[in-house]
């Protein structure tokens, strides 16, 4: 086909003609598998009149050579190269020139900046030049080569750091600022310290540079704020440098209700960043008052006249409409949510309340919604602060605007129960005949027909009633009449997927109080774990959810009959539909069945396995996002053609290498199918021990990839289910103790503990953190001395929980000054908790090795934890280094000697604090010391006998009190003739019985054997 053909053939490709598109694409197919194919398309590309047929003929040549340049004779490829430089300088529409310099960036991968410095040159002189076409050009090359190959530039950061300097001080032409500050994005990453310092004396320009493009090209910049994230991604003391104006200028931006949404959003987006990565920093730079009076504005905007805010339409179906947009509104709130996450309780909320407090009283709906959703937002992040200061208060706000006038005010606060009730047990429970009564009559108002408003009414009661435990008793009839009669009567499928997780819930908390309703409930999830209706297919999938609880709160009598038929029916329906919800429930569904079958799963087992592991392996949910010219798919038809007649293989990596492809679209559904995979696997590998071993290396296998896996759940749950893996074949081991069994213990152990001390160090989310701690204690306390048969692995596992309590991990917020130590004192609630996670492992290793093994340890240990039982700690600190400390002298055993003269006047001194629990902690820990401390403990009797005797004449708290008996039930059995027991022994059983740390019974039942034992007369004089 001649040159001239071929330009025809893609004309007619952009006709809006099925018919002529068809014909051209065959046409064009046997054209490209001509040798002089790719000579025309460059003379097509070069010499076209029609700019679209230019571009067309840009992409075509650029995704050939994308895998075929290499083939190419050299002089083929110095020709192509001059060809695209020259016709790149002499292109005037900018589609083409764009098509041109990706071209250049695929060439420029596959050789050098060293074998093609013509392109050096012509950047650098277009980049610098005056004239503002070349340097839009220059910029243009510059950015396409750095986006599809940073490294190829990096020996140059420096020269290209000054020239960004240069060309961001000229804001007269917004494309050169738009493709300086795209270039500086994708360099970001590749920052060496060398050019850190020229990077920061960058950002006012940054700043200024993106001002001038919000007033010209508002979508541009919005594009170009990423620039901020990856510098916060990548070095985030760059930004802390300047703090002050980048925060102040995002609240510039993000307060302007006349910039479009996506601009203002990205804003608050990149201060939600800085708080996550820096709340120390954004604290000590005083911008927490700033910020919050700029997001109380943006969180109480009235939505234009005639809408409402998305989700207070009445309907669901309303709010799906409008659900893919995010609006300032919604992530104001967001923000709030991250400053809970990230700070002191102690710092937040002075500064919230003033503006919260006037909010809640406003006659305005829409401000009065905005109070609400902070007080909803506060709760996960401070959850402890809430629930010992603000609880009864705070609940009184949002219980009396259940009521409220206005449905948006109504709305807002039943999310706000909902979270209180998700995040503030036990202690919210406590209120349950205030609560439950409110939450039965809303139900009662509710129109069905307005299913948003019902979903937000049943997403209050569920949260709440799941957590009640006993507490449900009262009103289980009434919940338990109300949702059967709805699931009766006709209605929406959407009602009856509400009732049915409303079951589901209640089932939760009533666990076997629930029977007398079961077969009934039984009846109603059959019809719709059986039917084939495509509208019901939600109930159907909320049954299984519901049937997977009900499975694991029943008692296993109760549904032992049921469970194989419903094992059966779970397989049936993966099989049936496809739908990774309906995957996701089912897989709880086999875990829960898992507990009642146990070992009797194993039949099963084949099919449940191959479905997890698919689910596991599958990529279907993650989508590449394609540039504009990959809608054209048939060049990757005769690319294939090509190869099959012939052409020599191509690697992996020129197989992957696509200059189009420029992100990821990820489904949740087929991250929360993964997530819930990995759960049940681990859940089932334990409860089903010996008849998951011949599954359990394919599925360890898939699920150990999951850890590097970029969604947070995913890998939380990958590394819960690695320990469950491990702990699993640990008790095989028990029972088996045969040499394959061993063998495989600890190869997998070598592998799991690796990887999560690898993960404590390394990964950035708190979240994912503490998971790895907590299931680490778990495998730790299963395994005990087996989980340290490799030399080194004590001395690796305490370094790395060390660097937990000195907040030295990736996901800790580390780089305070050293004058910041009364910033310490005060930290966010999840950062203590980490901590707290990581002092769990403590007394788990202690109680694991043995205490003369891991006293060494411990000494290390001590002085991070004895810094936090200061008089100035707070009392969660306090408490948790005090507990901390009498749960590892359990485990040290007589190891304890050594460290009394340390730890007796510290825990003495815990034992009359004001707190209740760091005095239950520090008395239990004064019991232990005695019992485990010996001699060295004899001495200290009489005035630990006095302290603990003034506690039990004057403690008012009834776990305290039951701590003290315990106490001295230990210092009776370590060292009787330091007890007067005749004195002491009555007054003991006069504070029977225990109130409430009924634990403590173990104790004083061994102190009454062991006087019995020993001193029989005193029992016998002893009144009772």
């Amino acid at each position: 086909m001649a040159t001239e053909e071929l330009e025809k053939t893609l004309s007619d490709l952009l006709q809006p003609d099925n018919a002529i598109i068809q014909q051209a694409t065959i046409q064009l197919k046997e054209a490209l598998k001509q040798p002089s194919a790719l000579s025309h398309l460059c003379q097509v590309m070069s010499n076209s009149r029609n700019p679209q047929i230019r571009q067309f003929a840009a992409v075509l040549v650029r995704r050939r050579l994308t895998k075929h340049w290499r083939k190419l004779h050299a002089t083929e490829q110095d020709m192509l190269k001059k060809l695209v430089l020259s016709t790149l300088q002499q292109e005037a529409d900018h589609k083409v020139c764009l098509g041109l310099a990706q071209l250049a960036a695929v060439i420029l991968k596959n050789e050098t900046l060293e074998k093609w410095p013509q392109l050096l040159q012509l950047i650098q002189h277009g980049a610098r030049s005056r004239d503002p076409t070349q340097c839009q050009v220059g910029l243009l090359l510059l950015n396409s080569a750095l986006e599809l190959d940073p490294e190829v530039f990096a020996p140059h950061y420096k020269d290209l750091l000054r020239l960004f300097h240069q060309t961001l001080s000229d804001r007269s032409q917004p494309a050169t600022l738009y493709y300086s500050l795209r270039s500086l994005s994708t360099m970001a990453a590749g920052l060496g310290s060398d050019e850190m310092n020229l990077m920061s004396s960058m950002v006012p320009k940054l700043i200024l540079a993106i001002r001038e493009l919000i007033r010209v090209n508002e979508a541009q910049a919005s594009e170009v704020m990423e620039v901020f994230d990856e510098l916060m991604e990548t070095e985030v003391s760059i930004i802390v440098q300047h703090l002050s104006e980048v925060v102040g200028f995002c609240l510039e931006v993000a307060s302007n209700p006349a910039l479009g949404d996506n601009l203002r959003v990205k804003a608050l987006s990149c201060i939600s960043f800085l708080i996550k990565l820096k709340g120390k920093a954004i604290l000590k730079h005083k911008l927490l008052p700033p910020i919050l009076n700029a997001l109380f504005p943006i969180m109480s905007a009235e939505p234009p006249p005639g809408q409402m805010d998305a989700e207070d339409e009445l309907t669901e179906v309303d709010i799906e409409d409008r659900a893919e947009v995010q609006t300032p509104k919604h992530f104001a709130a967001q923000v709030v949510d991250m400053l809970a996450l990230h700070l002191p309780p102690e710092k937040l909320f002075p500064q919230l309340t003033p503006l919260m407090e006037p909010a809640l009283l406003s006659p305005n709906p829409y401000h009065r919604k905005a109070g609400l959703m902070c007080l909803a937002v506060l709760a996960e992040g401070c959850g402890d602060h809430i629930r010992t200061k603000h609880l009864q208060a705070m609940l009184q706000v949002v219980c009396r605007a259940l009521s409220d006038d206005s449905q948006v005010v109504r709305n807002a606060a039943l999310f706000a129960l909902g979270q209180f009730s998700e995040n503030l047990q036990p202690d919210i429970a406590r209120y349950s005949d205030d609560i439950m009564p409110l939450l039965l009559r809303y139900l009662e108002g509710v129109q069905l027909a307005h299913t948003s408003h019902l979903a937000k009414a049943y997403y209050a009661l569920e949260n709440f009633v799941e957590n009640l435990g006993d507490k449900i008793s009262p009103y289980l009839p009434a919940l338990m009449e109300r949702m059967l009669t709805t699931l009766s009567c006709p209605g929406s499928p959407r009602t009856k997927e509400l009732v049915v997780s409303a079951i589901g819930a209640i089932a939760q908390a009533a666990q076997g109080a629930l029977l007398p309703y079961f077969q009934v409930i039984m009846d109603h999830l059959t019809g719709y774990l059986l039917t084939t209706r495509e509208d019901l297919r939600p109930v159907q999938i909320q049954s299984v959810e519901t049937l997977a609880i009900l499975a694991s709160s029943m008692d296993k009598e109760v549904f032992l009959p049921l469970a194989e038929k419903c094992c059966q029916l779970g397989l049936d329906l993966c099989d049936q539909v496809d739908d990774p919800d309906l995957r996701r429930c089912t897989y709880s569904l086999f875990a829960s069945l898992s507990t009642v079958l146990e070992e009797s799963i194993a039949p099963y087992l084949p099919r449940i396995t191959t479905l997890m592991i698919y689910s596991l392996k599958s990529t279907e949910g993650i989508e590449p996002h394609l540039g504009t010219g990959s809608s054209f798919l048939l060049f990757d038809d005769e690319e294939e053609e090509a190869e099959v007649e012939g052409d020599e293989s191509l690697t992996d990596e020129e197989e992957d290498d696509d200059s189009e492809l420029t992100g990821l679209s990820v489904g949740n559904a087929f991250m929360d199918e993964k997530e819930d995979a990995c759960v049940a696997l681990g859940e089932i590998a334990i409860n089903a021990s010996v008849a998951f071993l011949p599954f359990m290396e394919n599925c360890f296998q898939e699920v150990f990839k999951l850890l590097e896996c970029f969604h947070i759940n995913v890998r939380k749950s990958a590394f819960d289910a690695l320990g469950h893996f491990c702990i699993s074949l640990h008790r095989v081991c028990e029972h088996d103790p045969s040499e394959p069994h061993s063998a495989a213990q600890q190869k997998m152990l070598s592998v799991v503990l690796p990887a999560y001390i690898k993960g404590i160090r390394e990964d950035k989310e708190r979240q994912v953190v503490m998971a790895i701690l907590e299931t680490l204690v778990k495998l730790v306390k299963a395994c005990q001395q087996e989980a340290f048969w490799e030399p080194g692995r004590l001395a690796e596992l305490c370094r790395v929980i060390r660097e937990v309590l000195e907040k030295k991990t990736a996901c800790q917020d580390t780089d305070m000054d050293d004058d910041d130590e009364e910033e310490e004192e005060e930290e966010a609630e999840y950062d203590a908790m980490l901590v707290e996670y990581a002092g769990e492992a403590i007394p788990a290793l202690a109680e694991a090795v043995g205490g003369e093994t891991f006293a060494p340890y411990f000494a290390g240990f001590l002085h991070l934890l004895l810094n936090k039982m200061k008089p100035s700690c707070s009392a969660s600190d306090k408490s948790f280094a005090v507990g901390t400390v009498a749960e590892a002298v359990q485990g040290l055993g007589r190891a304890t000697s050594p460290f009394v003269p340390r730890l007796l006047p510290l825990l003495m001194g815990a034992a009359r604090d004001a707190d209740k629990e760091v005095r239950s902690n520090a008395v239990f820990g004064l019991g232990v010391l005695a019992e485990h401390g010996g001699e060295a403990m004899y001495e200290h009797y009489p005035k630990l006998l006095g302290l603990l005797s003034n506690l039990i004449a004057q403690e008012q708290n009834n776990r305290v009190a039951d701590n003290v008996c315990g106490a001295v039930a230990r210092m009776v059995m370590a060292n009787p003739g330091g007890v007067p027991i005749g004195q002491v022994f009555p007054v003991l059983l006069r504070a029977l019985p225990l109130k409430e740390d009924f634990e403590e019974y173990k104790t004083v039942f061994r102190c009454i054997s062991f006087i019995y034992e020993h001193d029989p007369q005193q029992m016998a004089t002893t009144p009772w």
